[in-house]
């Protein structure tokens, strides 16, 4: 799900003027998609797109090429940019896909009404129109009712559009579970019948359906969902039982959703606990995580056993739990001890003083060393792997109170040396 403009009212705003100048110029002009689903809930929606019956070239032409990007011209695409802080807006001519070659894009679209555009469309809350001047919505598939009823529920017929795009099976969880919704019984058929065609959506894909499914609310409800459809053996194999016993994936699911500020790697850091050490690592690779994101779920892991299991870490050294505290992560892995402590699996009181050091100020954490190498140099320190060696004694040292000026420092590191 895109993040949302710096003034969602100005992108409301903008996104309404599009429609209505579209109007004004003859078009058949909507709001369409999940920004009309997000309204008719009482949502704030992320984004606007809208779809009219106008040709991408007349799009061009009201709005000028300078505001106008083309990149989707070829599927009847454009985007329209909007004033400081409005976003854009993509403005997609009503369109008729041609068959799905690749399980993912159409080979080509052809121009067509309002209705047959609704057709092409994933599920039915995400097929409804909507004009924001009037607030008249036009409804071609039962979106409507399928939203009042809380219902995920496939346009026409499922394996048709599970079969043009592969990507929608892993978009039904999401939209089930973060709407608290009930997936419709013939799309679940047709959804756990082809779960294996998923495979086919590259791991870049894949990862961001996970993003968007493990970072938000219903997180819980959707990874059982993916267990209970099968599709978690098709997306997160490593981790998904049989790999894992069943219990342990219900232990993660309630951890994850009790998580404050969840991320992607954090969910897998929690799924990959039980699983061996070079499970993650192989897990984020194959699903083309950033070095960012890896790094961190890898350190998540390690800080999870270093400070939620062995001896109590508040009677452990400073410089031994320092290194976790004072991680740019540290705070996630806060979040990790708590939400696994709320779930009655992981110790309240050492999630609570994890918290608690999190939250000093960052020069109690972190305070400036002591001496620098060249101030170990400086004073006879032999140069190499003697002036590391003695680095780290005396920070540790520091950290734990045992020295407190400069002079001590290089007094320590001299003798060491």
């Amino acid at each position: 799900m895109p993040a949302l403009p710096a003034d969602p009212a100005a992108a409301r705003a903008f996104a309404a003027d599009v429609v209505r100048r579209l109007r004004e110029a003859g078009h058949e002009t909507y709001w369409a998609g999940g920004c009309v689903r997000d309204e008719l809930l009482g949502r704030t929606p992320a984004d606007y797109d809208v779809a009219t019956a106008a040709k991408p070239d007349q799009v061009r032409a009201l709005f000028g090429r300078g505001r106008t990007l083309a990149v989707g011209a070829s599927f009847g695409v454009i985007t329209v940019l909007g004033p400081k802080n409005a976003g854009q807006v993509e403005v997609a001519t009503f369109r008729a896909d041609a068959p799905y070659t690749d399980g993912r894009h159409p080979a080509g679209v052809t121009f067509c009404s309002a209705r047959e555009d609704a057709q092409r469309r994933d599920f039915t809350i995400n097929g409804l129109f909507l004009d924001p001047v009037s607030g008249e919505v036009r409804d071609f598939v039962g979106g409507r009712a399928d939203l009042a009823d809380g219902i995920v529920r496939a346009i026409g017929v499922p394996a048709m559009r599970f079969g043009e795009d592969h990507l929608r099976m892993l978009r039904a969880i999401r939209f089930t579970a973060f709407f608290g919704f009930v997936l419709e019984a013939e799309t679940r058929v047709a959804l756990e019948r082809m779960r294996h065609l998923v495979t086919a959506v590259s791991p870049e894909r894949i990862a961001a359906e996970l993003r968007g499914m493990l970072s938000r609310s219903g997180r819980g409800q959707a990874i059982e969902l993916l267990l209970d459809t099968g599709l978690a053996g098709e997306v997160l194999p490593e981790v998904a039982p049989p790999a894992v016993a069943e219990p342990r994936w219900q232990h993660a699911a309630r951890i994850i959703d009790a998580f404050d500020e969840p991320d992607l790697p954090m969910a897998l850091a929690v799924l990959s606990e039980n699983a061996g050490d070079e499970v993650l690592a192989r897990m984020q690779a194959r699903l083309r995580l950033s070095n960012r994101e890896a790094k961190k779920g890898e350190w998540l892991r390690a800080g999870v056993a270093a400070v939620g299991f062995g001896s109590d870490p508040a009677g452990r050294r400073w410089s031994e739990m320092q290194r976790w505290v004072a991680h740019e992560d540290a705070s996630a892995l806060a979040d990790v001890l708590r939400a696994r402590a709320a779930c009655g699996l992981g110790d309240a009181d050492r999630a609570a003083w994890f918290t608690r050091q999190v939250s000093r100020p960052r020069i109690e954490i972190d305070p400036l060393p002591l001496v620098t190498g060249d101030d170990l140099l400086a004073a006879g320190v032999p140069p190499g792997k003697a002036v590391g060696i003695a680095l780290a004694q005396v920070r540790a040292m520091q950290l734990d109170g045992a020295i407190t000026t400069k002079a001590e420092a290089i007094a320590v590191a001299l003798k060491g040396a």
